[in-house]
């Protein structure tokens, strides 16, 4: 959910990809390359976007950069029904020190994950066209946001993309401590009653291992989406 790789770890030739036009159509996953980037170009439309989720691929990419899609083996998800939630976490939670809410301010929330630091990554791989992109499935109902608050201040939330039965995470922020923690779980066990069988997270961090996110192979996981799909 939370992207960590840094533009040099990724700098990849695109003329040796697969180049999408403008027919609404993804080369098959097993083409890409071992780190996970299958294709280039293309645009952000609505359309392009879910067929893309649909098909278990997401775009990454940074400013200067033609539009990169992925679909990497393994693929790191967590099952909501194998949440772990550290008992120091689970008491900051009953202590209602944060207030959370749902698609109350997606704009803000995908604002501020463009917007924060992090670790060994220069810069955002939220561009402004991006952040359009999500915007507009947000008002086509397809992307959705947690907010985390706390004295009436925004201080953590997460986004995705609700595909089926599968909730895709993009990113996630916090400016207080345990804000996207609280967000996280909070989103999770919504997940988990609502009856969502599966949180694509993308890409291995230890953050959300933590959480008992887990890699499965590609294939698996594809074959997980299909039936997600069917939700």
């Amino acid at each position: 959910m939370t992207r960590r790789a840094s533009d040099d770890e990724r700098e990849t030739d695109p003329v040796m990809l697969h180049q999408l036009t403008s027919e609404l159509a993804f080369p098959p996953v097993d083409n890409a390359i071992p780190e996970g980037l299958l294709a280039f170009g293309g645009d952000l439309s609505i359309e392009r976007l879910l067929l893309a989720y649909r098909s278990g691929i997401f775009p990454w990419y940074s400013d200067g950069q033609p539009i990169l899609w992925f679909s990497p083996d393994p693929r790191f998800v967590l099952f909501p029904e194998k949440l772990k939630v550290a008992s120091s976490l689970k008491r900051i939670i009953k202590s209602n020190t944060f207030t959370v809410t749902y698609d109350q301010a997606f704009g803000a929330v995908i604002e501020n994950c463009r917007g924060v630091e992090r670790p060994n990554q220069p810069g955002t791989w939220i561009t402004e066209d991006m952040l359009n992109a999500y915007c507009a499935l947000h008002e086509a109902g397809h992307a959705h946001s947690v907010e985390v608050w706390q004295d009436s201040e925004l201080v953590g939330g997460l986004y995705g993309v609700v595909v089926g039965g599968c909730f895709c995470g993009e990113s996630m922020f916090a400016h207080v401590s345990n804000a996207s923690k609280v967000g996280f779980v909070w989103l999770v066990q919504k997940l988990k009653a609502d009856g969502f069988e599966m949180i694509d997270c993308q890409v291995p961090t230890e953050h959300l291992a933590s959480f008992g996110a887990e890699a499965i192979a590609r294939e698996q996981f594809l074959a997980m989406l299909n039936e997600c799909l069917e939700k």
